[in-house]
């Protein structure tokens, strides 16, 4: 598991603080020299002061994301804003990317603020749509996973792979290639 930084916040913070600095140096100068608009270039200064220090608090890592390898691209088609979430995934999956992507999405769909049921799990059940006629879907839901809304990085998840659902998914997929 890698994270993600790819906002480039550290880029932005240390352009921020040169501007600020140079604005900082152009305000002394400005009381110096008595310009007319010095107590402007305070105020510039001190807003760019809050900005330099609200990008290195975003640097920090607050948008740090998890990237589990293997995980395929998903939309979270449901969610309660508690404990249950489901997430749609592409017809063609196999077994190996569904856990994967239902390990992302328990890292992706974490938060300290759901509300728990009775259990203070949050499950999250990865379904697909085949079209077994022309005009007609079906959902499909192909496996979930539980994972602990107390514990952030929770190495005790369940993930069930629905094997009967996979079996008629891979019946559809060879309907469809062929």
């Amino acid at each position: 598991m890698e994270a993600l930084t790819s906002l480039g916040f550290s880029s932005y913070t240390q352009w921020s603080i040169i501007a600020t600095v140079v604005l900082l140096l152009l305000t002394i100068v400005g009381f110096i020299f008595k310009w007319g608009i010095r107590f402007r270039l305070v105020g510039i200064t001190s807003f760019m002061v809050v900005l330099t220090v609200g990008l290195f608090g975003l640097g920090l890592g607050l948008f740090e994301r998890t990237e589990i390898p293997g995980a395929v691209r998903f939309s979270r088609v449901y969610d309660n804003g508690g404990n249950q979430v489901i997430i749609v995934v592409e017809p063609s999956i196999i077994e190996t990317e569904l856990e994967a992507t239902l390990k992302q999405a328990a890292n992706d769909y974490f938060s300290y603020g759901r509300t728990a049921g009775i259990d203070n799990k949050l499950t999250i059940r990865a379904r697909t749509l085949v079209h077994p006629e022309t005009g007609e879907s079906l959902p499909l839901y192909i496996g979930q996973v539980k994972r602990s809304l107390s514990v952030k990085n929770d190495e005790n998840m369940e993930i069930d792979i629905f094997q009967e659902e996979l079996k008629q998914l891979s019946k559809y997929q060879k309907l469809a290639k062929g």
